[in-house]
């Protein structure tokens, strides 16, 4: 049947943010198409609670406590995955993000900061995983968390979206290279109902104008990124490597902009 090739059985994930919003959401979504989840965040008790619901839905899990921006951490992290179960099947990166600031606020440190966060850090993970998982499991597949910024002109955010831009090139890049036993693919997130929008969701006009500016009417959920990273992530997208999906509401223009000063 079709809906056996989104199943994800006894496949081993590794989902990094997991503790909060859409990383939660795909670690419980891997969960219930049948993978066991290895949660990585920077706070204990969060990937504590994703790694519990994972386990209340009758899949293993593993929390491990994770800076991706600390090299020896990644290294922690993909060591404890296979000491744990033995193999290594899928890849999320999805920790990631960085504050808008105007570009002449923007400083040196803070820009690089932004590439290491969203883009450095995903490709030292995915170095050290991909032999993992040829090795263990002769092959597998990696979803790495973009976003609509990264071709979407948006003011205030130069940083982030120069993280997420280089992000989806390291996508097709990598996919081209790991072809056919890795596939790598990205989504494009839009605005999603997470704390990370809590700030235009939680006023009232702000809200209204983030509705009136998206074709389909509301802010994504975190389900419906989970959907896409299962296909992905799954049989279901077995001949899918170096796409970018985008998924965000059909938005073309910022739903909402923040404003900078002029010059």
């Amino acid at each position: 049947m079709i809906l056996d090739r989104f199943k994800l059985t006894d496949r081993i994930a590794i989902v990094t943010g997991a503790g909060k919003g859409i990383g939660r959401g795909i670690a419980l979504a891997f969960a219930e198409a049948g993978a066991d989840v290895v949660c990585a965040a920077r706070t204990q008790v969060d990937i504590e609670a994703t790694a519990d619901a994972v386990r209340e839905r009758g899949r293993r899990a593993l929390a491990v406590k994770t800076d991706v921006m600390v090299s020896e951490d990644l290294e922690r992290l993909v060591a404890s995955a296979l000491a744990e179960f033995g193999r290594l099947d899928v890849l999320v990166n999805n920790a990631g993000g960085t504050l808008p600031r105007a570009a002449l606020a923007t400083s040196e440190r803070y820009f690089e900061t932004a590439l290491r966060f969203n883009v450095t850090s995903a490709f030292l993970l995915t170095r050290l995983v991909v032999p993992k998982m040829v090795e263990t499991a002769g092959g597998g597949a990696i979803v790495n968390i973009s976003s609509r910024a990264s071709d979407m002109v948006q003011t205030g955010f130069a940083a982030y979206a120069a993280g997420k831009a280089a992000l989806n090139m390291l996508t097709r890049n990598l996919a081209a290279e790991f072809a056919p036993k890795v596939r790598v693919n990205a989504i494009s997130v839009g605005g999603v109902a997470t704390d990370a929008l809590a700030i235009v969701l939680t006023d009232e006009a702000l809200r209204a104008q983030f509705d009136a500016n998206t074709p389909m009417g509301r802010p994504g959920t975190v389900e419906d990124i989970a959907a896409c990273a299962l296909y992905l992530a799954s049989p279901a997208g077995g001949w899918v490597t170096g796409k970018i999906f985008q998924v965000d509401g059909g938005t073309e223009w910022p739903a909402i902009t923040v404003p900078v000063s002029k010059l």
